[in-house]
């Protein structure tokens, strides 16, 4: 079955895209949980008019690239979200926030598959990496601010985040996510549908019968 994604999902795709994934996974997780929509022809089809109109706004040259890492490289991105006292984040910030941000602040088109240091889930000062042409990345500086509060100093951010971990570290005993469970129960389906339509192997004594007739 084909969706649309509405949120970037870890293992499956990012915010746009437009994956194939089991019609199960689909009904019981992604669209229950608004992470995804049915992918018809009109929303494709408005999907690409929107990239077309971004990709105008896209490094095509590596002169032109060098001129909007400049850019990016003044520039600083804040994400104002909800956080626990541990500093951990109540969601996460994705390649594609980022990617969206840099569009409607600065109207720099980036290909979000090229924004590196992966999902930002604690709150703190991030220098993150945009390629935006072969040979040619910026940095740009970004905050990620706890709503309402300002971010405490790196000193305390660290203390924080070891704090956290030394807490998750007896949790990490337990079972696997509900993500994980469902993975595991849409491969067991599958398996299950293959092995009913394998054809039963022909009993030993079957072979042995039709040898014997074919002796006489």
């Amino acid at each position: 079955m084909e969706v649309i994604l509405l949120e970037d999902v870890e293992h499956v795709g990012l915010r746009g895209d437009v994956v194939s994934v089991a019609r199960g996974y689909a009904r019981n997780f992604l669209l229950p949980r608004r992470l995804a929509e049915e992918a018809t022809a009109a929303k494709v089809a408005e999907l690409r008019k929107r990239d077309e109109l971004r990709a105008r706004h896209e490094a095509k040259t590596s002169d032109e690239a060098q001129a909007v890492a400049r850019q990016l490289e003044k520039a600083e991105l804040r994400f104002d979200v909800k956080a626990g006292p541990s500093g951990s984040l109540f969601g996460s910030v994705t390649p594609t926030d980022i990617a969206d941000a840099i569009w409607s602040e600065q109207k720099i088109r980036v290909d979000r598959r090229k924004i590196g240091g992966g999902t930002i889930k604690r709150i703190g000062r991030y220098a993150v990496p945009v390629e935006l042409f072969p040979g040619v990345t910026a940095e740009v500086r970004t905050l990620v601010v706890p709503e309402g509060g300002e971010l405490p100093s790196d000193a305390e951010l660290a203390a924080m985040e070891a704090a956290e971990r030394a807490d998750a570290a007896p949790a990490e005993a337990e079972g696997p996510s509900e993500i994980e469970e469902l993975l595991v129960e849409e491969d067991a389906a599958a398996e299950a549908e293959e092995s009913a339509e394998e054809p039963e192997p022909e009993p030993e004594w079957r072979a042995d019968a039709d040898a014997a007739l074919a002796d006489e």
